[in-house]
């Protein structure tokens, strides 16, 4: 009958946190995949070698971790150091362990630990509140833009922006609109495809009294209340054809007229317009005019897909979570490593919004002061999924060990933590333990 010993390695190399084990000589003897990730120094050319000669710590010298646990028979846990990899110094978050014999005689020592880089970065841009204007995003990409909006700020020049559902253009806008010279005029926003086709023209341009059957007054359009400010007009390319002629007359000489009125009138208006659509596809298929498109398009954005700027992915997680501790009362600061690698892997179809939405859904589900795991995520995101259990529905038998394991480390081997999640009882996991043969 095969025992847990015998899959060590493969269970060790299937962790994402870096484990590396040491004799009582303080040499290398066990060095994982994700260990070699996180250096970048490759097992077997370290293997034998004396760990502080290598990583050169802080704690190395003075407050080795080695021999922290070797005097105090503690475990420790979320210790933060440093190590040096080929030369570059890397802030990492330790756990250490003594390893012991059958007799229960020390023989070496374990540690895992992970990068705290990416978090270290998150926080000191957190605690500066570097958030461009509600714009949530520090890759090259969101950089060129939010770049693009400060240099534009004192123009008045229309501006389309184009990207995906979900990207975020409307944040753009408000960015836009917030820096520019008309800041303190008024800012009109129109979502184009949710009016009615035969409303439209009432909404942006207004009507006299009797120009329809229903208009019993008169009534004052989104342009006319835009004077002087800003209008962003949404889904631009849900225009009726109509509509985009007397929208052109608008960007062309600055006139319009109120339906059921011969009166022209005047208005100063900066124009930023959205869409979702391909609008070269709208243009061939004549849904849309190429001089509007044009005159729209003298100040092109374009928002890239999530997918497309995943480095923004931790930046925007740590954001929903403030968010979401503040909406629901509750403090939520961390999310499991498993959970951020679903998170990357992901293809993200809904963007920035899909996200927000995953982060509340998995909140909800989530105690105060507790880490969201990946099973807590949506059920759109379970296939990404390497985790069997769901909540109050597992089957703690189904279990595989390198999945229980990955558990228990997740809880730090808090059994009864662990049961809750689970919604068993803490002597099921006892016995399924036992069962296994995993004995921390």
């Amino acid at each position: 009958m095969e025992s847990l010993s015998d899959h060590k390695n493969e269970i060790l190399n299937s962790l994402a946190e870096g484990v590396f084990t040491v004799d009582k000589e303080f040499r290398i003897n066990f060095f994982n995949k994700a260990a070699e990730k996180i250096t970048g120094f490759k097992g077997n050319e370290i293997i034998g070698k004396i760990c502080k000669d290598l990583f050169k710590s802080n704690f190395c010298q003075t407050k080795c971790p080695f021999v922290q646990i070797l005097e105090s028979g503690k475990t420790i846990f979320d210790l933060d150091s440093q190590i040096d990899c080929n030369g570059k110094s890397k802030p990492i978050r330790l756990n250490a362990a003594i390893l012991k014999n059958k007799l229960a005689q020390p023989i070496g020592g374990v540690i895992s630990f992970r990068e705290l880089e990416p978090f270290i970065r998150v926080q000191e841009i957190l605690s500066k509140n570097y958030y461009f204007y509600g714009i949530v995003g520090f890759s090259k990409a969101m950089n060129e833009i939010c770049d693009l909006i400060i240099e534009i700020a004192d123009c008045d020049a229309s501006v389309l922006i184009q990207g995906e559902t979900g990207t975020g253009k409307e944040l753009i806008a408000d960015a836009i609109h917030a820096v520019g010279r008309r800041k303190d005029k008024p800012f009109i926003k129109v979502n184009c495809a949710v009016i009615p086709p035969n409303l439209l023209a009432s909404e942006l341009f207004g009507h006299v009294k009797g120009a329809f059957t229903d208009a019993s007054k008169d009534r004052t359009g989104r342009f006319e209340l835009a004077n002087n400010g800003t209008i962003f007009l949404d889904e631009i390319a849900e225009m009726p054809a109509n509509m985009q002629s007397q929208l052109l007359r608008v960007l062309q000489n600055g006139k319009f007229e109120r339906l059921g009125e011969s009166i022209s009138r005047n208005v100063d208006v900066r124009v930023i317009a959205a869409t979702n659509n391909n609008i070269n596809s709208s243009i061939e298929e004549g849904k849309f005019r190429e001089d509007l498109f044009f005159r729209l398009n003298v100040i092109p954005i374009r928002v890239p897909p999530l997918r497309e700027r995943k480095d923004d992915i931790l930046f925007l997680v740590t954001h929903f979570l403030n968010k979401f501790s503040l909406i629901y009362k509750k403090n939520i600061e961390k999310i499991s490593d498993e959970a951020l690698d679903i998170f990357m892997k992901y293809n993200w179809p809904g963007n920035v919004r899909e996200l927000e939405n995953a982060i509340e859904f998995a909140f909800i589900r989530t105690k105060s002061n507790d880490t969201i795991h990946a099973c807590k995520l949506p059920p759109s995101l379970k296939e990404y999924k390497n985790c069997s259990k769901e909540l109050s529905k597992s089957d703690v038998k189904s279990l595989k060990i390198n999945e229980m394991i990955k558990l228990l480390e997740e809880y730090k081997w808090n059994k009864s933590a662990l049961a809750r999640e689970l919604g068993v009882d803490r002597t099921t996991i006892w016995r399924q333990l036992k069962k296994m043969g995993i004995d921390k």
